[in-house]
């Protein structure tokens, strides 16, 4: 099967090999996730509930990519990902968001405090702040979790394979069991809508008596 397979892509257009190889490269990562991360998805997914259900937020930390990556995950906790769900917008910030902020703050002290700096002004004890960082060595969020850390948040990391500096900084660390970066960054927005849907379908909060938390309104 496999030789018949090789011999297929062997005789493809070089377009078509590389989206074949892509595609299988991103499910490859994804299986692996399957296989060796179930573990931690679970830790991770009761951190972020308990911190919630508790009256905590989740702050979001991460660059580029990664920072679009905590915007989603914020918008979905804050919004809904699933509206079969009926519950309340979950606290959620990304601190990727205030240009005004993090431009003055990277002037004026440079770069590697942009998130160190909100987590200070905006983090509490059982806050949890989640750092996405493909190398685990993106210095402004090793430096918020370390912050995080000495003020009493949980912290949990979505990273590559070996995890950097913020394996050791992590309450809970994802290591995707991947080298390449792009697959890294498509098995974090896939960890991010898991994590997101076993927060909402473990939601025990009680509703409030009157309260409508639908998602739904009427055209």
């Amino acid at each position: 099967m496999e030789t018949a397979l090789k011999a297929e892509e062997d005789r493809c257009e070089p377009g078509t090999r590389l989206v074949r190889q892509h595609v299988q490269g991103s499910i490859d990562a994804k299986q692996g996730l399957l296989e060796h991360c179930e573990q931690d998805i679970q830790a991770a997914a009761s951190l972020l509930a308990q911190a919630l259900q508790s009256g905590g937020k989740v702050l979001l930390c991460g660059n580029g990519g990664s920072a679009a990556d905590c915007q989603h995950l914020a918008a979905e906790f804050v919004s809904a990902l699933s509206h079969d769900v009926v519950r309340p917008g979950l606290a959620a910030i990304a601190l990727t968001t205030d240009t005004s902020l993090i431009t003055a703050h990277a002037n004026d002290f440079g770069f590697s405090h942009i998130f160190e700096r909100q987590v200070q002004a905006l983090g509490r004890p059982g806050d949890v702040l989640l750092g996405i960082s493909t190398s685990g060595e993106s210095e402004n969020v090793v430096r918020a979790f370390r912050c995080a850390r000495l003020l009493g948040l949980r912290t949990l990391a979505l990273t590559g394979s070996g995890g950097g500096r913020l394996l050791g900084l992590s309450d809970v660390c994802i290591r995707v069991p991947s080298g390449n970066v792009q697959h890294i960054q498509e098995c974090h927005i896939t960890l991010a809508h898991v994590l997101c849907m076993l927060v909402e379908q473990g939601w025990t909060t009680p509703l409030g008596a009157g309260t409508d938390w639908s998602t739904r309104h009427e055209k």
